[in-house]
């Protein structure tokens, strides 16, 4: 019963809404916005007085019709006459054009190699001869490896026999670390290994000391010659290397060429 009673309302409830919204008065219309204070409103035609249509159409038929296209203005607000061809600089297939700017072709980079290594000055010398022409402006290098260690010794003896008698000598004399070399340093006699100059030069001057002609010298230290060479491209470097018989070429800075 009370669900019955509620749906009832609920119909009644929206067919009162319905009647409200269809017998509302219309809505009034948007205020006009606020006219600026000295500024005349605007007016159409059709709201005009009929006094005033009247003056209105009076002047249109007074006022004579223009013939012919309306005059032209150039670009400087000058007067054109119909028909009168433009100014050459409005034209546009004759507009002149602004310098273009030449360009200007960026120099190509030089680039620095280095060639070698080469046996010795000789050959580095030889090496910069075979290089073309507008290449001959190298610089030849020297560069000093740094040697592995130090060695004293002594001689080379005459002979076996010689060496033998030496390295006795040395063993009455306290000096126990030696032995006689083969091959390119045969009959020498050995007298030690040093990783510093110090150390084998230190040696060297208590064997002179007690007799004994010792001498420090290094080992594996040598000088190794290359070409410095300015070319513009990775071709011109290759062609370099060729010609020069160089095994390898590696970039360095150019300033390196001054």
């Amino acid at each position: 019963m009370l669900a019955r009673a509620a749906v009832i309302l609920l119909i009644v409830l929206n067919l009162g809404v319905a009647m409200w919204w269809a017998l509302r008065p219309p809505s009034p219309p948007p205020a006009a916005p606020e006219q600026p204070q000295g500024v005349p409103r605007l007016q159409l035609l059709a709201e005009a007085s009929p006094d005033a249509r009247g003056v209105a159409a009076e002047a249109a038929r007074s006022t004579p019709a223009q013939e012919g296209p309306l005059a032209e203005r150039d670009a400087t607000g000058d007067a054109v006459a119909a028909g009168e061809p433009a100014p050459p600089s409005l034209l546009p297939e004759e507009e002149e054009a602004a310098p273009a700017t030449s360009a200007v072709a960026e120099p190509s980079r030089r680039q620095c190699q280095r060639l070698g290594p080469f046996a010795d000055r000789a050959a580095a010398v030889q090496a910069q001869a075979a290089l073309p022409a507008h290449l001959r402006h190298s610089r030849l290098r020297e560069e000093t490896v740094a040697a592995r260690g130090w060695r004293v010794l002594m001689g080379p003896e005459a002979d076996r026999e010689a060496a033998q008698d030496a390295t006795a000598r040395l063993s009455a004399a306290g000096f126990d670390d030696h032995f006689i070399l083969g091959g390119d340093d045969a009959n020498a006699i050995a007298l030690g290994r040093y990783s510093s100059e110090g150390a084998a030069r230190g040696h060297a001057d208590r064997l002179r000391a007690a007799g004994f002609p010792a001498r420090a010298e290094a080992v594996g230290g040598d000088a190794r010659h290359w070409l410095d060479v300015a070319v513009d491209d990775s071709v011109q470097a290759d062609a370099a290397r060729r010609a020069s018989g160089a095994d390898r070429a590696r970039a360095i800075d150019c300033a390196d060429m001054t």
